[in-house]
C-alpha cells in the first residue's frame, strides 16, 4: 500500500520539502474588501497595511480534491491539519474525506507552523519507507504528541485583535521592554514568564529546547517567523551548536549531534494576519536514541 500526506498552508512547508516528500497543501482563505481570495494572491506587506482583513478555513470540497488528487497516486491518505482548537480546518478535513472512507485518515498535529510542519514530515517520512495508512496515522499522532513549540513576538496587538488566544489581552506584553513568551503545545496556548530583551528571549527558547532533550536523542527542529527570517535563521545556527555548549543560554555541558533535521519556515499571509510581524520561534520534538 502506498500513503500520500496532505496538510493545509498553516504548516508553513518550505516550498523545497513540499516537493521532496510529495506533500499536498490545501490552502488557508483571506477575506479582503468584503471579497474572498486564497493565500498568498497578493504581496503580504500589502496585507499588513490593512486592518479589516478576516480568516477562513478551507471549505471541505477544496481538501476532497486534494484527497483526489493524492489518491491518483497512492492508495491511501493521511491529512495531517493545524489545531482544532485554533481553526475550523480540522473539521473541513473531516468532512472532506468523508466520501473516501477507510481510504483517508484525518490527524489534529495540536500545533501550527513549525509544530505541525514536523508531524507532517514524520508522517511523509512513514509513508514513504511503505508505512500502511493506520501506522503513518499513528506515527504523525505520536510525534504531535511530542512536539513541542515556543515564540516571542514584539507586540500582543494582532492577537488580541485576532481573539485566537483566550485571555491574552491580560498579558504584560503591553508593557514597554517586555517580549512576550508562549507555547502552543496540544492545541493549547500557554503564557510564559515574559523576557526582558529579545536576546533573552532567544536565550529562553534554546534552553527549553536543550533541557527538553532524551538521552542519545536525535532532535527534529523548525525555526519559525513571521517577517523576522534573519532572526530565525540566527535561532537555527545556535540549535545547530548543541553539539557544544553555548554560554549565552547556560547550555554548558550540552554534548551531542546536531539536528537530523532543521529548517526555516515563514509564515503565510493567514499567520501573519494573526500574529502580525515580528514573531520568531522554535517547534522542536526529540526522537528517541538506541537503548
Amino acid at each position: 500500500m502506498t500513503v500520500a500526506v496532505v496538510t493545509d498552508s498553516a504548516a508553513a512547508l518550505p516550498a523545497d520539502l513540499v516537493a521532496r516528500w510529495g506533500i499536498g497543501v490545501v490552502p488557508m482563505w483571506l477575506t479582503v474588501d468584503g471579497r474572498p481570495e486564497l493565500e498568498g494572491t497578493r504581496p503580504l506587506d500589502e496585507l499588513l497595511t490593512r486592518p479589516d482583513i478576516l480568516t477562513s478555513a478551507p471549505a471541505p470540497g477544496e481538501f476532497a480534491t486534494a484527497i483526489a488528487a493524492a489518491r491518483r497516486r497512492a492508495d491511501a491518505v493521511v491529512v495531517c491539519t493545524i489545531a482544532a482548537s485554533m481553526s475550523a480546518t480540522h473539521e473541513a478535513a473531516r468532512m472532506g474525506a468523508a466520501p473516501f472512507g477507510d481510504h483517508v485518515r484525518v490527524v489534529d498535529t495540536g500545533s501550527a507552523a513549525g509544530g505541525e510542519a514536523l508531524v507532517v514530515l514524520a508522517a511523509a517520512r512513514a509513508a514513504a519507507a511503505g508505512a500502511a495508512v493506520d501506522a503513518v496515522a499513528e506515527r504523525a499522532r505520536q510525534v504531535a504528541a511530542r512536539v513541542r513549540l515556543v515564540a516571542t513576538l514584539p507586540s500582543l496587538d494582532h492577537l488580541v485583535r485576532g481573539g485566537r488566544v483566550p485571555g491574552v489581552a491580560g498579558w504584560a506584553g503591553k508593557k514597554l521592554g517586555i517580549n512576550p513568551l508562549f507555547e502552543f503545545r496540544a492545541g493549547k496556548v500557554h503564557r510564559l514568564r515574559p523576557a526582558l530583551s529579545p536576546e533573552a528571549a532567544a536565550d529562553r527558547m534554546i534552553a527549553r529546547v536543550a533541557r527538553d532533550r532524551v538521552p542519545s536523542g536525535c532532535l527534529h527542529v523548525a525555526c519559525l517567523h513571521a517577517l523576522a527570517r534573519p532572526v530565525a535563521e540566527a535561532l537555527l545556527a545556535r540549535l545547530d551548536g548543541l553539539d557544544g555548549p553555548d554560554p549565552a543560554a547556560g547550555l554548558d555541558g550540552v554534548d551531542g549531534p546536531a539536528p537530523i533535521e532543521a529548517f526555516v519556515g515563514g509564515f503565510g499571509p493567514v499567520m501573519v494576519v494573526h500574529t502580525g510581524p515580528g514573531l520568531a520561534g522554535i517547534a522542536w520534538w526529540w526522537e528517541d536514541g538506541p537503548v
